[in-house]
């Protein structure tokens, strides 16, 4: 079965994708460069009617998935008071699934409220691993194992570099929520003071090729690392060529 490859629209960063004229407007070249799908970013819509891009989409023979940067559970532990309109926009959009972060789960009684929300006729919930604390691999494990245990619906995110943001191994992460992976953030980063930041695929260090490997081979997954260059096209179909060579 061959994996499904889409392309995160933020990887062109938001500078060069507002001169291009946003979202909708790239994705005749993400179609052309060979994706499988979209990833739709809620922060970088702007203005745009949710109805129209998804008809574009559709136009460009694409998936779509959704991404938005608010947490499944807030600071205070409580489900997100606007998961039910982010579902309703997800289904707006066709999207196959909304992706968000895990936000601060403790307790296995934080899920009540969301059993409410994720009913089985509601759009498929895919959990990320972010930059935050929250994310270190023993809550999300704590998180999963009480999905589990309540069967709720959903998937997990594997975002290859964020573990590194939270002083986590992402091989270990891989060993223990393989699993669980609905969808792959394709994404490699170097260490610079401070921190770490995403480099393209070609400055990488081959670790990133060892733990793709690791992860499910059927697996979808989003190009994430930046997108650079004069001639866009040829750099998405270059990436979108080697994940389809793994």
């Amino acid at each position: 079965m061959r994996r499904d490859i889409f392309v995160v629209t933020a990887a062109y960063g938001r500078e060069r994708l507002a001169k291009l004229g946003g979202q909708m407007n790239i994705l005749p070249l993400i179609a052309a460069a060979g994706a499988d799908g979209v990833e739709i970013r809620r922060e970088l819509l702007g203005g745009r009617r949710l109805s129209a891009l998804a008809k574009t989409i559709a136009d460009n023979n694409l998936k779509a998935c959704y991404s938005a940067p608010e947490p499944l559970f807030t600071e205070q532990g409580r489900v997100n008071p606007l998961l039910p309109s982010l579902l309703q926009e997800t289904r707006e959009l066709n999207a196959r699934w909304i992706k968000l972060p895990s936000g601060n789960y403790h307790s296995p009684s934080q899920l009540a409220a969301l059993r409410e929300i994720i009913t089985p006729n509601a759009p498929a919930l895919v959990i990320e691993n972010d930059q935050t604390p929250y994310s270190r691999l023993a809550n999300i494990i704590r998180l999963r194992d009480a999905l589990q245990k309540q069967r709720l619906s959903y998937a997990l995110a594997f975002d290859m570099a964020n573990w590194l943001w939270v002083d986590e191994s992402p091989e270990l992460a891989a060993e223990n929520l393989r699993q669980d992976i609905g969808y792959i953030h394709v994404k490699a980063a170097t260490a610079y003071p401070g921190g770490y930041r995403a480099i393209a695929l070609d400055e990488a260090e081959p670790r990133w090729l060892q733990l793709f490997k690791q992860l499910p081979a059927t697996s979808p997954c989003g190009i994430e690392f930046p997108l650079e260059g004069h001639d866009l096209l040829a750099v998405t179909r270059h990436y979108i060529r080697v994940l389809r060579e793994v």
